[in-house]
Protein backbone atom coordinates (compact mmCIF):
# COMPACT_ATOMS: atom_id res chain seq x y z
CA UNK A 1 0.00 0.00 0.00
CA UNK A 2 1.25 3.24 -0.75
CA UNK A 3 2.25 6.05 1.33
CA UNK A 4 -0.70 8.21 2.28
CA UNK A 5 1.17 11.23 0.73
CA UNK A 6 0.78 9.68 -2.23
CA UNK A 7 -3.07 8.92 -2.21
CA UNK A 8 -5.63 10.48 -3.79
CA UNK A 9 -7.87 12.82 -1.97
CA UNK A 10 -10.91 10.12 -2.43
CA UNK A 11 -8.29 7.42 -1.26
CA UNK A 12 -7.68 9.01 1.80
CA UNK A 13 -11.01 9.76 2.37
CA UNK A 14 -12.26 6.18 2.28
CA UNK A 15 -9.68 5.46 4.45
CA UNK A 16 -10.29 7.85 7.06
CA UNK A 17 -14.04 8.43 6.32
CA UNK A 18 -14.57 4.51 6.67
CA UNK A 19 -13.21 3.92 9.75
CA UNK A 20 -15.22 6.84 11.07
CA UNK A 21 -18.64 5.56 9.48
CA UNK A 22 -17.65 2.20 11.35
CA UNK A 23 -17.24 3.89 14.66
CA UNK A 24 -20.60 5.92 14.31
CA UNK A 25 -21.98 2.72 12.98
CA UNK A 26 -21.18 0.47 15.75
CA UNK A 27 -22.08 3.62 18.29
CA UNK A 28 -25.46 4.24 16.87
CA UNK A 29 -26.38 1.00 15.94
CA UNK A 30 -25.32 -0.42 20.14
CA UNK A 31 -27.43 3.55 21.25
CA UNK A 32 -30.40 2.18 19.14
CA UNK A 33 -30.63 -1.45 19.93
CA UNK A 34 -29.89 -0.74 23.55
CA UNK A 35 -32.83 1.89 22.81
CA UNK A 36 -35.58 -0.62 21.32
CA UNK A 37 -34.51 -3.08 23.76
CA UNK A 38 -35.50 -1.20 26.93
CA UNK A 39 -38.60 -0.01 25.54
CA UNK A 40 -39.81 -3.47 24.27
CA UNK A 41 -38.86 -5.11 28.00
CA UNK A 42 -40.17 -1.61 29.75
CA UNK A 43 -43.36 -1.93 27.95
CA UNK A 44 -43.58 -6.04 28.40
CA UNK A 45 -43.33 -5.80 32.03
CA UNK A 46 -45.76 -2.89 32.18
CA UNK A 47 -48.25 -4.37 30.20
CA UNK A 48 -47.52 -8.08 32.71
CA UNK A 49 -47.45 -5.98 35.70
CA UNK A 50 -50.79 -4.39 34.83
CA UNK A 51 -52.28 -7.78 34.06
CA UNK A 52 -51.14 -9.73 37.44
CA UNK A 53 -52.47 -6.47 39.77
CA UNK A 54 -55.64 -7.27 38.47
CA UNK A 55 -54.92 -10.66 40.40
CA UNK A 56 -52.62 -9.73 42.98
CA UNK A 57 -54.50 -6.58 44.42
CA UNK A 58 -57.17 -8.22 45.69
CA UNK A 59 -55.05 -11.07 47.75
CA UNK A 60 -52.03 -8.62 49.06
CA UNK A 61 -54.27 -5.63 50.70
CA UNK A 62 -52.99 -7.11 54.05
CA UNK A 63 -49.28 -7.74 53.78
CA UNK A 64 -48.22 -4.98 55.50
CA UNK A 65 -49.96 -6.53 58.85
CA UNK A 66 -47.34 -8.78 59.31
CA UNK A 67 -43.95 -10.71 57.96
CA UNK A 68 -46.29 -13.48 56.55
CA UNK A 69 -49.34 -13.69 54.05
CA UNK A 70 -52.58 -15.03 55.46
CA UNK A 71 -53.20 -18.63 54.88
CA UNK A 72 -56.52 -17.60 52.64
CA UNK A 73 -54.14 -14.89 50.92
CA UNK A 74 -51.60 -17.74 50.16
CA UNK A 75 -54.03 -20.65 48.76
CA UNK A 76 -55.44 -17.89 46.83
CA UNK A 77 -52.07 -17.53 44.69
CA UNK A 78 -51.80 -20.75 44.53
CA UNK A 79 -54.78 -21.06 42.78
CA UNK A 80 -53.84 -18.36 40.48
CA UNK A 81 -50.42 -19.45 39.59
CA UNK A 82 -50.48 -23.56 39.35
CA UNK A 83 -52.09 -25.21 36.49
CA UNK A 84 -53.27 -22.23 34.70
CA UNK A 85 -51.67 -20.43 31.22
CA UNK A 86 -50.76 -17.26 33.62
CA UNK A 87 -48.61 -20.49 35.87
CA UNK A 88 -47.04 -21.64 32.64
CA UNK A 89 -45.83 -17.96 31.81
CA UNK A 90 -44.52 -16.88 35.41
CA UNK A 91 -42.26 -19.17 36.74
CA UNK A 92 -41.71 -17.69 39.79
CA UNK A 93 -43.06 -14.96 42.31
CA UNK A 94 -42.01 -13.04 45.44
CA UNK A 95 -43.65 -10.62 47.65
CA UNK A 96 -41.14 -8.08 49.05
CA UNK A 97 -41.58 -6.12 51.88
CA UNK A 98 -39.92 -2.68 52.21
CA UNK A 99 -37.15 -3.96 54.59
CA UNK A 100 -35.99 -6.66 51.98
CA UNK A 101 -37.91 -9.25 53.82
CA UNK A 102 -39.47 -11.62 51.08
CA UNK A 103 -42.95 -12.29 52.99
CA UNK A 104 -44.14 -15.01 50.21
CA UNK A 105 -41.79 -17.07 47.19
CA UNK A 106 -42.91 -20.48 45.04
CA UNK A 107 -39.64 -21.73 46.63
CA UNK A 108 -40.57 -21.78 50.63
CA UNK A 109 -37.19 -21.93 51.87
CA UNK A 110 -36.83 -17.90 50.75
CA UNK A 111 -39.58 -16.42 52.93
CA UNK A 112 -39.00 -14.81 56.09
CA UNK A 113 -35.07 -14.56 54.99
CA UNK A 114 -33.58 -10.35 54.26
CA UNK A 115 -31.79 -9.67 51.50
CA UNK A 116 -30.25 -6.32 50.44
CA UNK A 117 -32.71 -3.87 48.11
CA UNK A 118 -31.47 -3.29 44.42
CA UNK A 119 -31.60 -0.90 41.81
CA UNK A 120 -35.22 -2.50 40.30
CA UNK A 121 -36.48 -2.95 44.26
CA UNK A 122 -36.10 0.14 45.20
CA UNK A 123 -37.24 1.91 42.12
CA UNK A 124 -40.60 -0.23 42.59
CA UNK A 125 -40.69 0.91 45.99
CA UNK A 126 -40.71 4.54 44.51
CA UNK A 127 -43.70 3.47 41.61
CA UNK A 128 -41.65 2.53 39.02
CA UNK A 129 -42.44 -0.86 37.15
CA UNK A 130 -39.06 -2.06 36.13
CA UNK A 131 -38.12 -5.39 34.05
CA UNK A 132 -35.13 -6.91 33.07
CA UNK A 133 -34.01 -9.86 31.09
CA UNK A 134 -31.60 -11.86 32.71
CA UNK A 135 -29.69 -10.46 35.80
CA UNK A 136 -30.24 -13.96 37.92
CA UNK A 137 -26.81 -13.17 39.95
CA UNK A 138 -28.29 -12.30 43.35
CA UNK A 139 -28.39 -14.67 45.87
CA UNK A 140 -32.24 -15.10 46.07
CA UNK A 141 -32.37 -15.77 42.10
CA UNK A 142 -30.77 -19.25 42.48
CA UNK A 143 -34.11 -21.49 42.02
CA UNK A 144 -34.75 -19.38 38.77
CA UNK A 145 -31.51 -19.21 37.83
CA UNK A 146 -31.04 -23.10 38.09
CA UNK A 147 -34.09 -23.44 35.42
CA UNK A 148 -31.85 -22.30 32.25
CA UNK A 149 -34.19 -20.40 30.28
CA UNK A 150 -34.78 -16.71 29.91
CA UNK A 151 -36.88 -14.85 32.34
CA UNK A 152 -38.27 -11.26 32.08
CA UNK A 153 -37.68 -10.41 36.11
CA UNK A 154 -40.24 -7.86 37.02
CA UNK A 155 -41.16 -6.08 39.78
CA UNK A 156 -44.01 -4.19 40.39
CA UNK A 157 -45.68 -2.05 43.59
CA UNK A 158 -48.57 -3.20 45.30
CA UNK A 159 -51.00 -0.49 46.98
CA UNK A 160 -53.39 -0.38 48.77
CA UNK A 161 -57.17 0.02 47.31
CA UNK A 162 -58.14 3.29 49.24
CA UNK A 163 -55.34 5.29 49.55
CA UNK A 164 -52.76 4.01 46.65
CA UNK A 165 -50.17 3.69 49.14
CA UNK A 166 -47.11 1.17 48.25
CA UNK A 167 -47.42 -1.27 50.61
CA UNK A 168 -45.29 -3.90 49.09
CA UNK A 169 -43.30 -5.41 45.76
CA UNK A 170 -44.39 -8.02 43.80
CA UNK A 171 -41.73 -9.87 41.92
CA UNK A 172 -42.40 -12.30 38.98
CA UNK A 173 -40.58 -14.28 36.82
CA UNK A 174 -42.10 -14.35 32.78
CA UNK A 175 -41.08 -16.52 30.58
CA UNK A 176 -38.72 -14.44 27.89
CA UNK A 177 -38.46 -16.73 24.84
CA UNK A 178 -40.84 -14.96 22.63
CA UNK A 179 -39.24 -11.62 23.76
CA UNK A 180 -35.81 -12.45 23.52
CA UNK A 181 -36.46 -13.92 19.77
CA UNK A 182 -38.85 -10.47 18.73
CA UNK A 183 -35.33 -8.35 20.43
CA UNK A 184 -32.77 -10.43 18.86
CA UNK A 185 -35.09 -9.63 15.42
CA UNK A 186 -35.39 -5.82 16.38
CA UNK A 187 -31.82 -5.85 17.03
CA UNK A 188 -30.80 -6.79 13.94
CA UNK A 189 -33.02 -4.77 12.24
CA UNK A 190 -31.83 -1.51 13.92
CA UNK A 191 -28.16 -2.95 13.08
CA UNK A 192 -28.72 -3.29 9.80
CA UNK A 193 -31.18 -0.05 9.19
CA UNK A 194 -27.95 1.96 10.87
CA UNK A 195 -25.69 0.23 8.66
CA UNK A 196 -27.47 1.25 5.71
CA UNK A 197 -28.34 4.66 6.54
CA UNK A 198 -24.51 5.07 7.16
CA UNK A 199 -23.49 3.04 4.16
CA UNK A 200 -26.11 5.59 2.01
CA UNK A 201 -24.28 8.39 3.81
CA UNK A 202 -20.77 7.72 2.99
CA UNK A 203 -21.34 6.56 -0.33
CA UNK A 204 -22.76 9.63 -1.07
CA UNK A 205 -19.90 11.62 0.55
CA UNK A 206 -17.58 9.49 -0.94
CA UNK A 207 -18.92 9.90 -4.66
CA UNK A 208 -19.29 14.16 -3.86
CA UNK A 209 -15.11 13.51 -2.91
CA UNK A 210 -14.15 11.25 -5.56
CA UNK A 211 -15.94 13.99 -8.39
CA UNK A 212 -13.74 16.87 -6.34
CA UNK A 213 -10.56 14.45 -6.30
CA UNK A 214 -10.86 13.66 -9.62
CA UNK A 215 -11.22 17.67 -10.62
CA UNK A 216 -8.31 18.33 -8.80
CA UNK A 217 -6.77 15.89 -10.08
CA UNK A 218 -7.11 16.84 -13.51
CA UNK A 219 -6.32 20.52 -12.40
CA UNK A 220 -2.51 19.37 -10.96
CA UNK A 221 -1.73 17.68 -13.67
CA UNK A 222 -2.61 20.92 -16.19
CA UNK A 223 -0.46 22.63 -13.82
CA UNK A 224 2.08 20.28 -13.50
CA UNK A 225 2.44 20.41 -17.18
CA UNK A 226 2.21 24.49 -17.10
CA UNK A 227 4.97 24.12 -14.73
CA UNK A 228 6.77 21.92 -16.65
CA UNK A 229 6.75 23.86 -19.86
CA UNK A 230 7.50 27.16 -17.40
CA UNK A 231 10.25 25.30 -16.29
CA UNK A 232 11.27 24.99 -19.60
CA UNK A 233 10.96 28.28 -20.39
CA UNK A 234 12.74 29.82 -17.75
CA UNK A 235 15.52 27.27 -18.50
CA UNK A 236 15.48 28.70 -22.47
CA UNK A 237 15.44 32.32 -20.80
CA UNK A 238 18.43 31.60 -18.37
CA UNK A 239 20.39 30.15 -21.44
CA UNK A 240 19.45 33.31 -23.62
CA UNK A 241 20.23 35.50 -20.96
CA UNK A 242 23.70 33.70 -20.75
CA UNK A 243 23.89 33.57 -23.96
CA UNK A 244 23.57 37.85 -24.05
CA UNK A 245 25.17 38.12 -21.43
CA UNK A 246 28.46 36.37 -22.89
CA UNK A 247 27.93 37.98 -26.29
CA UNK A 248 27.81 41.69 -24.54
CA UNK A 249 31.18 40.11 -22.36
CA UNK A 250 32.66 39.73 -25.73
CA UNK A 251 32.12 42.44 -27.20
CA UNK A 252 32.69 44.81 -24.41
CA UNK A 253 36.24 42.98 -24.33
CA UNK A 254 36.74 43.21 -27.89
CA UNK A 255 35.88 47.04 -27.41
CA UNK A 256 38.57 47.34 -25.17
CA UNK A 257 41.23 45.18 -27.56
CA UNK A 258 40.10 48.14 -30.09
CA UNK A 259 40.61 50.85 -27.78
CA UNK A 260 43.81 49.37 -26.63
CA UNK A 261 45.28 49.23 -29.97
CA UNK A 262 43.93 52.69 -30.47
CA UNK A 263 45.52 54.09 -27.94
CA UNK A 264 48.78 52.15 -29.21
CA UNK A 265 48.30 53.82 -32.85
CA UNK A 266 47.82 57.07 -30.86
CA UNK A 267 51.11 56.69 -29.15
CA UNK A 268 52.90 55.37 -32.25
CA UNK A 269 52.06 57.54 -34.86
CA UNK A 270 50.57 60.97 -34.44
CA UNK A 271 52.28 61.26 -30.80
CA UNK A 272 55.50 60.29 -32.54
CA UNK A 273 55.02 62.82 -35.39
CA UNK A 274 54.58 65.54 -33.35
CA UNK A 275 57.40 64.87 -31.45
CA UNK A 276 59.66 64.74 -34.57
CA UNK A 277 58.31 67.90 -35.55
CA UNK A 278 59.15 69.77 -31.95
CA UNK A 279 62.06 68.84 -32.65
CA UNK A 280 62.94 70.20 -36.01
CA UNK A 281 61.22 73.33 -34.94
CA UNK A 282 63.81 73.61 -32.43
CA UNK A 283 66.52 72.97 -35.60
CA UNK A 284 65.23 75.95 -37.46
CA UNK A 285 65.33 78.42 -35.44
CA UNK A 286 68.77 79.67 -36.22
CA UNK A 287 67.86 80.13 -39.71
CA UNK A 288 64.91 82.48 -39.17
CA UNK A 289 65.02 86.52 -37.93
CA UNK A 290 63.84 87.61 -34.49
CA UNK A 291 60.51 88.04 -35.53
CA UNK A 292 60.05 84.87 -36.58
CA UNK A 293 61.10 83.76 -33.31
CA UNK A 294 57.84 84.55 -31.68
CA UNK A 295 55.68 81.96 -33.93
CA UNK A 296 57.91 79.45 -33.53
CA UNK A 297 57.49 79.36 -29.98
CA UNK A 298 53.90 79.50 -30.61
CA UNK A 299 53.80 76.75 -32.65
CA UNK A 300 56.10 74.80 -30.27
CA UNK A 301 53.43 75.10 -27.80
CA UNK A 302 51.11 74.26 -29.63
CA UNK A 303 52.55 70.83 -30.62
CA UNK A 304 54.04 69.66 -26.81
CA UNK A 305 49.85 70.53 -25.99
CA UNK A 306 48.81 68.42 -28.67
CA UNK A 307 51.21 65.85 -27.92
CA UNK A 308 50.64 65.97 -23.83
CA UNK A 309 46.48 65.38 -24.66
CA UNK A 310 47.13 62.67 -27.39
CA UNK A 311 49.47 61.10 -24.60
CA UNK A 312 47.00 61.09 -21.98
CA UNK A 313 44.14 59.86 -24.52
CA UNK A 314 46.07 57.24 -25.22
CA UNK A 315 46.96 56.21 -21.93
CA UNK A 316 43.54 56.07 -20.78
CA UNK A 317 42.68 54.17 -23.92
CA UNK A 318 45.36 51.49 -23.41
CA UNK A 319 44.48 48.68 -21.14
CA UNK A 320 46.99 46.43 -19.44
CA UNK A 321 47.02 42.36 -20.08
CA UNK A 322 44.75 41.79 -17.51
CA UNK A 323 42.88 38.81 -18.21
CA UNK A 324 45.10 36.30 -16.78
CA UNK A 325 45.60 38.22 -13.36
CA UNK A 326 43.82 37.97 -10.23
CA UNK A 327 41.31 40.27 -9.15
CA UNK A 328 43.20 41.95 -5.85
CA UNK A 329 46.16 42.77 -8.58
CA UNK A 330 44.10 44.07 -11.01
CA UNK A 331 42.87 46.28 -8.16
CA UNK A 332 46.01 47.03 -6.65
CA UNK A 333 47.15 47.79 -10.13
CA UNK A 334 44.38 50.54 -10.68
CA UNK A 335 45.05 52.23 -7.09
CA UNK A 336 48.70 52.36 -7.59
CA UNK A 337 48.33 53.80 -11.20
CA UNK A 338 45.85 56.38 -9.74
CA UNK A 339 47.92 57.10 -6.17
CA UNK A 340 51.17 57.80 -8.50
CA UNK A 341 48.72 60.12 -10.71
CA UNK A 342 47.45 62.28 -7.99
CA UNK A 343 49.64 61.95 -5.15
CA UNK A 344 47.60 60.47 -2.82
CA UNK A 345 46.61 57.44 -1.04
CA UNK A 346 43.82 54.81 -1.45
CA UNK A 347 42.97 52.10 0.87
CA UNK A 348 42.09 48.74 -0.28
CA UNK A 349 40.23 46.40 2.15
CA UNK A 350 38.56 42.76 1.50
CA UNK A 351 38.78 40.10 -0.94
CA UNK A 352 42.73 38.58 -1.76
CA UNK A 353 43.59 36.42 -4.41
CA UNK A 354 41.45 35.64 -7.52
CA UNK A 355 38.01 34.27 -8.24
CA UNK A 356 38.67 31.73 -11.24
CA UNK A 357 34.92 32.18 -12.38
CA UNK A 358 34.85 35.51 -13.23
CA UNK A 359 36.25 35.70 -17.01
CA UNK A 360 38.29 38.27 -19.13
CA UNK A 361 34.83 40.45 -19.90
CA UNK A 362 34.21 40.53 -16.29
CA UNK A 363 37.94 41.71 -15.13
CA UNK A 364 37.72 43.86 -17.48
CA UNK A 365 34.48 45.60 -15.93
CA UNK A 366 36.43 45.47 -12.74
CA UNK A 367 39.27 47.06 -14.32
CA UNK A 368 37.02 49.98 -15.74
CA UNK A 369 34.81 50.10 -12.44
CA UNK A 370 37.55 51.22 -9.88
CA UNK A 371 39.31 53.50 -12.25
CA UNK A 372 36.09 55.19 -13.30
CA UNK A 373 35.26 55.16 -9.09
CA UNK A 374 38.51 56.54 -8.30
CA UNK A 375 38.57 58.96 -11.16
CA UNK A 376 35.13 60.73 -9.52
CA UNK A 377 36.49 60.89 -6.15
CA UNK A 378 39.18 62.77 -6.84
CA UNK A 379 36.93 64.78 -9.35
CA UNK A 380 34.01 66.14 -7.18
CA UNK A 381 36.18 65.01 -3.08
CA UNK A 382 39.74 65.97 -4.16
CA UNK A 383 40.74 62.42 -3.40
CA UNK A 384 39.69 62.33 0.76
CA UNK A 385 39.80 58.86 2.18
CA UNK A 386 39.47 57.37 -1.25
CA UNK A 387 39.19 53.54 -0.21
CA UNK A 388 38.37 50.16 -2.36
CA UNK A 389 36.77 47.41 -0.90
CA UNK A 390 36.07 44.21 -2.40
CA UNK A 391 33.44 41.13 -0.68
CA UNK A 392 31.93 37.69 -2.16
CA UNK A 393 28.81 37.05 -1.05
CA UNK A 394 27.87 33.60 -2.65
CA UNK A 395 28.04 33.86 -6.25
CA UNK A 396 27.93 37.82 -6.09
CA UNK A 397 30.93 39.93 -6.06
CA UNK A 398 30.65 43.32 -4.41
CA UNK A 399 32.82 46.03 -4.98
CA UNK A 400 33.05 49.46 -3.42
CA UNK A 401 34.68 52.92 -4.21
CA UNK A 402 34.33 55.42 -1.40
CA UNK A 403 35.65 58.90 -0.73
CA UNK A 404 35.06 61.08 2.14
CA UNK A 405 34.16 64.26 0.62
CA UNK A 406 31.15 66.76 0.65
CA UNK A 407 28.85 64.59 -1.34
CA UNK A 408 26.22 66.08 -3.96
CA UNK A 409 22.96 67.45 -3.46
CA UNK A 410 19.78 65.45 -3.83
CA UNK A 411 19.14 67.12 -7.02
CA UNK A 412 23.23 66.97 -7.82
CA UNK A 413 22.82 63.52 -6.94
CA UNK A 414 20.13 62.50 -9.45
CA UNK A 415 22.60 64.22 -12.49
CA UNK A 416 25.77 63.02 -11.57
CA UNK A 417 26.01 60.32 -13.82
CA UNK A 418 28.16 62.09 -16.61
CA UNK A 419 29.27 59.97 -19.52
CA UNK A 420 31.80 58.04 -18.14
CA UNK A 421 28.99 56.58 -15.28
CA UNK A 422 26.13 55.95 -18.00
CA UNK A 423 28.38 53.74 -19.68
CA UNK A 424 29.84 52.22 -16.78
CA UNK A 425 26.52 51.31 -15.40
CA UNK A 426 25.88 50.01 -18.82
CA UNK A 427 28.84 47.89 -19.00
CA UNK A 428 28.18 46.10 -15.46
CA UNK A 429 24.07 46.25 -16.31
CA UNK A 430 25.50 43.93 -19.66
CA UNK A 431 26.88 41.07 -17.22
CA UNK A 432 23.89 40.43 -15.30
CA UNK A 433 25.21 42.90 -12.70
CA UNK A 434 24.26 46.20 -11.38
CA UNK A 435 25.63 49.68 -10.40
CA UNK A 436 24.59 51.86 -7.44
CA UNK A 437 25.25 55.45 -6.37
CA UNK A 438 24.69 56.89 -3.33
CA UNK A 439 25.63 59.46 -0.78
CA UNK A 440 26.93 58.33 2.48
CA UNK A 441 25.70 60.90 5.82
CA UNK A 442 28.22 61.87 8.33
CA UNK A 443 28.25 59.99 11.47
CA UNK A 444 30.08 60.65 14.98
CA UNK A 445 32.47 57.98 13.34
CA UNK A 446 33.12 58.54 9.96
CA UNK A 447 31.89 61.88 7.85
CA UNK A 448 29.95 61.77 5.29
CA UNK A 449 30.56 61.08 1.25
CA UNK A 450 29.59 59.38 -1.66
CA UNK A 451 29.95 55.08 -2.33
CA UNK A 452 29.94 53.98 -5.82
CA UNK A 453 28.90 50.08 -5.49
CA UNK A 454 29.29 47.63 -7.97
CA UNK A 455 27.49 44.00 -7.68
CA UNK A 456 28.46 41.36 -9.94
CA UNK A 457 26.81 38.46 -10.36
CA UNK A 458 29.70 35.67 -10.92
CA UNK A 459 28.48 33.51 -13.90
CA UNK A 460 31.58 31.41 -14.60
CA UNK A 461 34.48 32.21 -16.66
CA UNK A 462 32.66 32.84 -20.16
CA UNK A 463 32.23 36.63 -18.94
Amino acid sequence: MPPPSRLSLAQRFALAGGAVMLAATVAVGYWVSNRIEEAVVRNTANATALYMESFLSPITQDIDRGDALPPGAILALEEVLEGTSLGERVKSFKIWKPDGRIIYASDPTLIGKVFPVDDGLKAAFEGVVSGEIGGLDEPENTTEAALGIPLLEIYSPVREVWSGRIVGVAEFYEVADGLTDDLAKARWRSWGAVALVMLGIGGAMFLIVLQGSRTIDSQRAALTGQMAALRDLADQNLALRLRVQEAAGRASAMNDRALRRAGADLHDGPAQLLGFAALRLDSLRGLVGEPEQTDLDQVESALRDSLQEIRQIARGLSLPEIEARPIDQIVQGVVQAHEARHGVTVAVTGLSGDIAELGPAARICLYRFVQEGLNNGWKHAGGAGQRVSLHREGRHLQVTVSDEGPGLSAEGLGQSEGMGLAGLRDRVESLGGSLILTRRGATGERPGGMDLIMMLEIQGGGL
